[in-house]
């Protein structure tokens, strides 16, 4: 058969689309009209560079001036071959390109290269590989070395071994220097470095990473100085984690096997006993000669030798275990009871290689045999003590629950009763048999007071036997046998089962009826003054209205009097008219005082936020007359702000400013001081003057009413305004008291409700 060259016609008949279409190879047909058409395989590889199906996104820059010169040629009839690159492989492409139906036709064929061959032949061995440039820079890397190393391959391209966030160090944890790299030392000494353990920081996972790093160099041919050089690695942190957990229990083995044995000892598969035996020798004090082969029986007890020796022969037989009991003689020639075991050690085909065996000291064990005996018969003699111990506790358990007063009750996790005490029964009337394996709420706590069902959900008992927690409640009932509410209170505390999870509860219940009775009393006690004091109160409103009309009138005419014939009388006449003038006016005060006191108790109070600051230079235009007189002076940081009735709270604070600039010592300009500091939830306001002070015996008289320390020709006043003060201070939920010693001044303190945050 003979077969027609690339050129002749029979190829040119063909019809080739079907073939072009289902090429692996990318083929791009270049119409007349400039119209590009692309087969499967090169719509695939465009796609990954191009949204728009741009045929020459697939090659570098420096390939594009040759393909399009090729192009050219091809549409003048020519055939031509191109040597490109690729944007996305390492070995150069081979473009042809030839004339077809007026445009031309483009096939690219791209080799595999070597080395990216590998880097996927790594990636399937689970093994990491870069390719470094003599300057360290990572040139390729595989998926493996990323996911590895915890960076893409992206961060990884253009690192070199020198880049400061490398983190990497020895098996003994000390620094690896880049400069100490396997790749670097590959590159400098041109000698492959094998298997070289190293700790390396993986930063997404945030832990270390052990590799068995293996570096090779490569030289071009002919070429002295390194080319590349190729790393490859394993990820060894599961094997390296293994080993250390191998090294760990062997050494765990080893102390184990010297802090149980007094010897450790080897012998050959025949059973013979060579040295060294270091062991032996340090307690049998026998020299290699003396214990060589049977040598060592010497050392045993002649009693114990004929058994010792028969038991060893039959374990050598047939390659068993080793056990028997003798006395060994100690290098001072004492006897120590040992207990030997030998093991027979064999290879992986069962060959049996040697004997490992150990003489385990029974002197403590004997100790501990007797001292143990003697700790039973003592355990014995204490567990009688207990139980006649414990008898005498149930027993007094039992006199305890028999004679308390309140009633107690046991229930298991269903709520049924297990036990009650006679007080128990007695409070709700029925018996304690009656009462005992009864579910207790359905027996006794069914209803509230008022007689609304009692919904199980809702009993602090059963809340109780649910989650655990101790309950008290204050005021309930429980339902006597003959159908009325008893009120009680009560403690709920659980109990517990060895898991800690609650087992029952014990309800400790106290019959209150007495209580509630006498609360009842006190309630109408309480209802009773306060109704005496609204009395009292209303009163006092009316009395002091009402003495106001004759006073007026009094004082009218008094004033006529004075008016009228002031001088035309004899000077004991004007003086009984000055008394009268004098008493009308003490009488008219008073009277305001005492209208004002009732006032207090009748208003109700408007609370807003009240800034103490203004309010002091309120009360600073208050005493201006008197600051003004005498040289006084008012001083205050107040920054706080209060709740409270501001007209209320002027009067408060005028009173006691006045107070402190009134009782000044004589000669002595007065000088009051007011400062405010938050505690908690209130305010705590001090009023400081430097006045005569006042007796520690009349700290509490003074805020009484009508209550005066001084003769009124001394002070003016008539002994209402610091009772009028605590009644305000209270009135806001606050108190106030006295800091105050004779001739050193006195200190008002005060609470004031602050402002929430």
């Amino acid at each position: 058969m003979t077969l027609p060259d690339a050129g002749s016609a029979a190829f040119q008949t063909l019809d080739a689309a079907a073939l072009l279409a289902a090429l692996p190879d990318p083929v791009a047909h270049l119409g007349a009209d400039g119209q590009v058409t692309l087969n499967r395989a090169a719509q695939a590889r465009v796609a990954q560079y191009s949204a728009t199906g741009d045929w020459m996104a697939l090659f570098q820059a420096s390939s594009v001036p040759a393909i399009r010169d090729a192009v050219q040629a091809a549409l003048g009839g020519e055939t031509r071959q191109v040597t490109v690159q690729v944007v996305d492989t390492a070995a150069p492409g081979l473009l042809t390109v030839a004339p077809s139906a007026g445009g031309a036709l483009l096939h690219l064929h791209v080799a595999r290269d070597p080395l990216e061959v590998a880097l996927e032949l790594m990636d399937g061995l689970g093994l990491g590989m870069t390719v470094q440039a003599p300057d360290t820079r990572i040139l390729l890397a595989n998926d493996a070395a990323a996911r590895i190393l915890g960076m893409t391959r992206e961060q990884l391209l253009g690192r070199d071994s020198m880049d400061p966030e490398w983190r990497a160090v020895h098996p003994d944890g000390t620094d690896f220097p880049g400069e100490t790299h396997p790749s670097v030392q590959a590159l400098r000494t041109l000698q492959v470095q094998r298997e070289v353990p190293m700790g390396v920081y993986h930063p997404q996972a945030q832990d270390w990473r052990w590799l068995q790093v293996t570096a090779i160099p490569r030289r071009a041919p002919g070429a002295t100085q390194p080319k590349q050089v190729t790393t490859v690695f394993a990820d060894v942190t599961e094997k390296q984690a293994m080993q250390t957990e191998m090294r760990r229990r062997e050494r765990r083995y080893r102390s184990l096997v010297r802090a149980t044995s007094q010897i450790v000892w080897d012998a050959f598969p025949d059973g013979d006993f060579q040295p060294p035996q270091a062991d032996w020798e340090a307690f049998t004090g026998q020299t290699p000669a003396q214990y060589r082969g049977v040598g060592w029986l010497d050392a045993i007890h002649p009693d114990d030798r004929a058994h010792t020796i028969a038991e060893w022969q039959r374990a050598v037989r047939d390659g068993d275990l080793y056990s028997v009991e003798h006395r060994l003689r100690r290098a001072d020639g004492q006897y120590v009871p040992m207990q030997v075991r030998a093991v027979p050690v064999t290879e992986e085909r069962g060959q049996l290689v040697e004997w490992v065996g150990t003489h385990s000291d029974l002197s403590a064990i004997r100790e501990a045999e007797q001292a143990l005996r003697a700790l039973n018969a003592e355990l014995e003699g204490r567990v009688q003590q207990r139980t006649e111990d414990l008898a005498r506790v149930t027993r007094f358990s039992t006199l305890l629950l028999t004679a308390a007063g309140e009633g107690i009750f046991g229930l298991d996790g269903r709520g049924v009763t297990t036990f009650a005490n006679p007080a128990a029964a007695r409070m709700l009337g029925y018996s304690i048999e009656r009462m005992i394996g009864q579910p207790q709420h359905d027996l006794v706590h069914h209803h509230h007071e008022d007689g609304r069902p009692y919904p199980l959900a809702e009993c602090p008992i059963h809340q109780t036997l649910r989650d655990g927690q101790t309950r008290r409640v204050e005021r309930d009932v429980m339902w006597h046998a003959q159908g009325h509410a008893v009120p009680v209170a009560y403690v709920v505390t659980p109990t517990h089962d060895e898991d800690g999870q609650p087992s029952g509860a014990v309800v400790m219940v106290q019959d209150i009826t007495e209580r509630v009775r006498a609360q009842e009393q006190l309630q109408e006690l309480i209802e009773d003054l306060e109704r005496s004091n609204q009395d009292l109160e209303q009163f006092a409103y009316v009395a002091s209205h009402d003495l106001q009309e004759p006073l007026r009138t009094v004082g009218s005419y008094t004033e006529l009097l004075a008016r009228r014939y002031q001088g035309q009388l004899d000077p004991r006449a004007d003086q009984y008219l000055h008394f009268m003038q004098d008493a009308v006016d003490r009488m008219r005060s008073l009277i305001q005082d005492l209208l004002g006191f009732a006032r207090l108790s009748r208003a109700d109070l408007t609370l807003t936020p009240v800034a103490l600051d203004t309010l002091l230079r309120g009360v600073q235009q208050n005493v201006r007359g008197t600051l003004d007189a005498d040289g006084s002076s008012l001083a205050w940081d107040t920054p706080d702000q209060v709740m409270g009735q501001a007209s209320l709270l002027t009067q408060l604070l005028t009173n006691l400013v006045s107070n402190g600039l009134k009782f000044h010592r004589p000669g002595e300009a007065a000088h009051v001081q007011v400062t405010s500091r938050r505690e908690g939830d209130m305010i705590h306001v001090q009023v400081r003057d430097n006045g005569i002070g006042i007796a520690p015996e009349y700290h509490a008289r003074i805020f009484e009413i009508f209550q005066r320390l001084h003769r009124r020709e001394t002070y003016a006043g008539n002994g209402m305004g610091l009772a009028i003060c605590r009644k305000i201070t209270e009135h806001h939920g606050g108190r106030i008291w006295l800091d105050s010693t004779p001739d050193q001044g006195s200190t008002f303190h005060l609470t004031l409700p602050a402002v929430p945050s």
